[in-house]
């Protein structure tokens, strides 16, 4: 009984050492292959304070300010499709003494193309853009009263674009979308009692839609050198219907960035505005900055 046991047990074993031999040609499970993604993302913090004494004679208000910006992009590239993604949040505060807290800087910006490469050069494209903001926007009167002039989705703008799109290097591009309609909101309705154009929304409404129109979007990234980086990005939006020279949008954001050390840059944003149902006039901010900013990703 014994002799049977142990020759079963060889038998049993020799059986599992020739499968396992059978086994050593099996391919092993080839891995996903991600080398058709490129992606990049940044997050920066920046802080800035005056203080002054009571007897400071050359004048000046004690202040803190601070501000955020979260970005990030994922690029998607193989044979002739492409599809490109990015977002930008921006948000800032800042409290001078005796004025309390308020917004020095507030953008949500998110942005999705999708490619059919004709030439080395030309692409058609299809695409669609939101912009928007986080909190409330006012007016802050003489009388320390304040009136609601913005808010999130108020006004927001979605844009979806169809068209060409000219690339000829990775730092910049140019898309013609000549049939690129918009959805403007404005989802409170007691922002029309400050600011009277309401966006372009008509009034009991919360949302206007703008079907025939144009949009032509440029981007740039350019490194000026080692540690001096430009970002560019203009927007053209054309309504068909009541096109004049007075009723073209025209918004460019520049930012310029000089990196002091692998984590530490001086930022100087600025953004210039035009936009009749907005305001008459050019609207334009600007700001400096110096903080922190930590960046990851594979984006060549």
């Amino acid at each position: 009984m014994k002799n049977f046991i142990l020759t079963l047990l060889v038998f049993v074993l020799a059986i599992n050492i020739t499968l396992g031999q059978g086994n050593t040609n099996v391919p092993e499970p080839t891995p996903t292959d991600t080398s058709y993604w490129q992606s990049e993302f940044s997050a920066g913090l920046n802080f800035n304070q005056a203080g002054f004494s009571n007897n400071w004679k050359a004048g000046g208000v004690n202040s803190v300010a601070f501000g955020s910006i979260i970005a990030g992009k994922a690029l998607y590239q193989k044979d002739k499709i492409s599809w490109d993604n990015e977002l930008e949040l921006l948000f800032g505060i800042v409290r001078n003494e005796g004025e309390g807290t308020r917004k020095s800087n507030d953008r949500i910006f998110l942005d999705s193309k999708l490619g059919y490469q004709m030439s080395k050069k030309w692409s058609s494209y299809f695409s669609v853009n939101y912009l928007s903001q986080f909190a409330e926007g006012y007016t802050y009167n003489d009388d320390d009263t304040k009136s609601l002039i913005s808010k999130f989705m108020a006004p927001g703008y979605l844009t979806s674009s169809l068209g060409f799109e000219f690339k000829p290097n990775k730092e910049f591009f140019l898309r013609i979308g000549p049939f690129s309609p918009r959805f403007t909101f404005v989802t409170d309705d007691q922002i029309i009692a400050n600011v009277p154009a309401n966006y372009g929304v008509p009034a009991g409404e919360t949302v206007r839609v703008e079907w025939l129109a144009m949009q032509i979007f440029a981007s740039l990234d350019k490194n000026l050198s080692e540690n001096l980086n430009l970002k560019s990005r203009y927007t053209m939006f054309a309504n068909y219907e009541t096109l004049s020279l007075k009723n073209i949008d025209h918004r460019l954001d520049v930012t310029l960035t000089a990196k002091i050390s692998s984590i530490i840059n001086v930022t100087l944003t600025g953004i210039s505005l035009y936009d009749i149902d907005q305001d008459p006039g050019v609207q334009y901010s600007q700001g400096l900055a110096l903080g922190i900013l930590y960046k990851v990703g594979n984006k060549k």
